[in-house]
């Protein structure tokens, strides 16, 4: 149940080494590696010659070597050697179109002929002066749509992460939830009220008093097929919220990257870029730690959630007002797959 013919992300950039990584990707076992000139290349992880997983292999001279018996694979997924054999009539295995751009490896597991990579997103913060990111990766037991329920609906936050995110008023405030272009939006905004926790650390770190009255803003923006960025931060109160001074609040943008492996696990890749005190490297890390803890209770949360789907698949879930954010989204991957399920069917 997820959509083949978009960009997703693989890996980050520092996880592809001078060894091949193995990860399965849309139910597929992909080798990403590094070959000539030291760019990413993604073969399908299967060896030609008895099945052998590529991954458990080495990178030489710029191409993948098996290593089980040594056939050696170009980035094109052609055999090019193999010791005292001839190889040349060995059938290719599957490429994959792969992009490494703005702090990320992206992957595209469907029709390679329609791979664009225009449309990789444009994340307007990757390298930007003015913006600091730090983030990491989560494997997740539980199909990537539960983790995308959970994002565009952050009615939780008051229950799962209480000492830290968390506050009363999240319960208070009325949730919106709109379509702009293709994105659906969930929005929710809370005027005068105190910062929870962490937000107050990041008052403080940008010389402003934690204890002040703010106006605080929660606006999930979901584009198919696994791609949630969130809008948050908190102004001094009735200093214009979302569009105040910079120097009246402190802003940033929940990144998250959904990348399916099965259909009960994902690729979880989380973090925050934020504009504020973007030289600040130690506060990078802090801030990096704080949202690791804050992530690994959803981790809790949906993994336990996917057990209780999968224990009992007859049982009907309740569906209220702040879930249309959800059940969108989930629309919108269900008309791509079914969309590429027809095209397939029709050749």
């Amino acid at each position: 149940m997820f959509p083949k013919n978009a960009w997703y992300v693989a890996c980050m950039p520092d996880e592809v080494t001078d060894k091949p990584l193995g990860r399965t990707i849309c139910g597929q076992p992909v080798v990403l590696y590094r070959g000539a000139q030291g760019r990413v290349a993604a073969l399908e992880d299967f060896c030609p010659h008895r099945g052998a997983a590529l991954s458990l292999g080495a990178v030489v001279d710029g191409n993948l070597m098996c290593g089980y018996h040594g056939l050696v694979m170009g980035c094109d997924g052609k055999a090019v050697s193999m010791p005292k054999q001839r190889v040349g009539g060995f059938p290719c295995i599957h490429s994959y179109p792969v992009v490494e751009r703005h702090g990320f490896v992206w992957i595209w597991p469907g029709d390679p002929a329609r791979a664009d990579e225009a449309a990789i997103p444009d994340l307007f913060w990757a390298g930007h002066p003015e913006w600091a990111y730090g983030g990491g990766l989560y494997h997740i037991g539980c199909d990537y749509r539960l983790m995308i329920d959970n994002l565009m609906d952050l009615t939780h936050e008051a229950y799962v992460h209480a000492d830290s995110i968390g506050q009363g008023e999240i319960d208070e405030a009325p949730v919106q939830t709109r379509m702009e272009g293709d994105q659906v939006v969930t929005s929710r905004v809370m005027h005068g009220v105190v910062a929870p926790p962490f937000w107050q650390a990041a008052m403080r770190a940008h010389g402003l008093d934690d204890q002040a009255r703010v106006d605080r803003w929660q606006m999930s923006r979901f584009t198919a097929p696994g791609r949630v960025l969130i809008d948050v931060g908190v102004a001094l109160a009735g200093k214009g919220g979302f569009e105040a001074d910079p120097r009246d609040k402190v802003s940033a943008v929940v990144v998250d990257f959904m990348t399916p492996e099965t259909e009960s696990s994902h690729w979880y890749f989380w973090g925050m870029a934020r504009h504020f005190q973007p030289d600040d490297a130690a506060l990078t890390d802090s801030i990096r730690a704080g949202q690791g803890r804050i992530f690994s209770q959803d981790l809790a949360v949906l993994e336990a959630q996917q057990r209780n789907l999968r224990d009992f698949p007859g049982r009907r879930l309740l569906a209220l007002n702040i879930d249309a954010g959800g059940v969108r989204a989930r629309r919108i991957l269900d008309d791509l797959v079914q969309a590429e399920a027809e095209a397939a069917v029709a050749g």
